[in-house]
C-alpha cells in the first residue's frame, strides 16, 4: 500500500497550488485531493518493493530448479538413446 505521508504530502501540493482566490478553500481541497488519490490509487493493484523483492527471489529460485530439471531430462533422454 502507499504511504499515507506521501498521499497527505501529495494532496497538501495539489492544493498549495490552487489560486490564490481559492486559498480559503485549501483544507478541503486537500482533503478531496487526498480521498481521490487513495481511490485511484486503490484500483492499480500496486505492491510493496519488499512483496516484490519476495516474489523476485522466490522466482530466481524457481527459474533455477527448473532448469536444473531440464538438464536432467536432457541427460536422462541422452542416456536413454544411448541403451
Amino acid at each position: 500500500m502507499i504511504d499515507p505521508k506521501l498521499l497527505d504530502d501529495l494532496a497538501k501540493r495539489m492544493a498549495g497550488s490552487v489560486p490564490t482566490g481559492l486559498q480559503f478553500l485549501q483544507d478541503d481541497l486537500q482533503r478531496n485531493f487526498r480521498s481521490t488519490l487513495e481511490a485511484g490509487l486503490s484500483h492499480l493493484e500496486l505492491v510493496t518493493r519488499e512483496e516484490f523483492d519476495v516474489q523476485s527471489a522466490v522466482l530466481a529460485r524457481t527459474r533455477e530448479k527448473l532448469e536444473a530439471l531440464e538438464r536432467q531430462v536432457a541427460e536422462l533422454e541422452k542416456n536413454q538413446d544411448n541403451d
